[in-house]
């Protein structure tokens, strides 16, 4: 006869069993190589980006992490665009974003977030390892590189644009990702995933890919009524995020040409 001991047993060995298949085996992999501790560096390169000739303003990402996009971008119609990332704290980006709402400067946003920073064991996960940057609704930028950021990492800014990249395959990473944000043609989020793909054939996230994301705000500039978000895409996991993110941004601008919304 079987007790209720016998039962609890049997159930836990099911449980352990089924914790060990590949697809648990590779979360807790994933988990402990791409940023499932939270105390964990996020290997990540994206682009902030401005369009001068429409007003606006957005943010591209590609990471070894499931969901990058959840905690690394942030925007607001008006306001701007930030991208924290590296030693995450993903409060950089309200933080930013409420400095931008009462008309500071993003070099001066950097250094104030940095000032402040709340991280409660500063001597193991100190700022000097955080990377961030703010972009104004003007396309003005300040980006930050903390000196302990995980190698490869580094940033670069162009014309309306700020490139910025840990662990990265080298400097050629962010470099690239400038040159092809400038010299790209057409509508924002073409010229930001020029860049995310220009990134990652000069080498990329040092780990490999996971997830992309984007972000385009402009007031009023969405295709619903009172709707301030022209594209916000996402793709949490896909061996090739980069060129699923593509697809979604050929299908938006589809939607935009049958809109009228350009």
């Amino acid at each position: 006869m079987k007790t209720p001991q016998t039962c609890r047993g049997r159930a836990s060995a099911v449980a352990l069993l089924l914790a060990m298949t590949p697809l648990a085996a590779l979360s807790a992999q994933q988990n402990t190589i791409a940023g499932g501790d939270t105390r964990s560096p996020v290997a990540t390169f994206s682009i902030l980006g401005y369009d001068p000739a429409t007003g606006e303003i957005g943010a591209a990402v590609q990471s070894r992490v499931f969901s990058v996009g959840n905690g690394v971008i942030w925007g607001e119609a008006g306001v701007g665009v930030v991208a924290t990332q590296a030693w995450v704290d993903v409060s950089y980006g309200p933080q930013g974003l409420q400095l931008l709402r009462q008309g500071l400067d993003p070099s001066e946003i950097v250094q104030r977030i940095l000032e402040d920073d709340p991280d409660p064991l500063p001597e193991r996960w100190p700022e000097e390892g955080r990377q961030f940057s703010v972009m104004n609704a003007r396309g003005e930028v300040a980006t930050h590189t903390g000196p302990k950021a995980s190698d490869w990492a580094g940033h670069k800014i162009g014309d309306y644009c700020s490139a910025q990249g840990n662990i990265l395959a080298g400097p050629a990473v962010v470099e690239e990702m400038v040159r092809a944000f400038e010299e790209t043609e057409g509508h924002l989020s073409f010229r930001l995933l020029a860049a995310l793909e220009a990134g990652q054939v000069a080498g990329g996230d040092k780990r490999g890919m996971q997830s992309a994301a984007m972000l385009i705000v402009k007031e009023d500039g969405g295709v619903w009524l009172n709707n301030d978000v022209v594209l916000r895409l996402q793709v949490d996991d896909h061996e090739h995020p980069i060129g699923e993110l593509r697809r979604l941004v050929e299908m938006a601008a589809l939607q935009r040409d049958r809109t009228g919304r350009r």
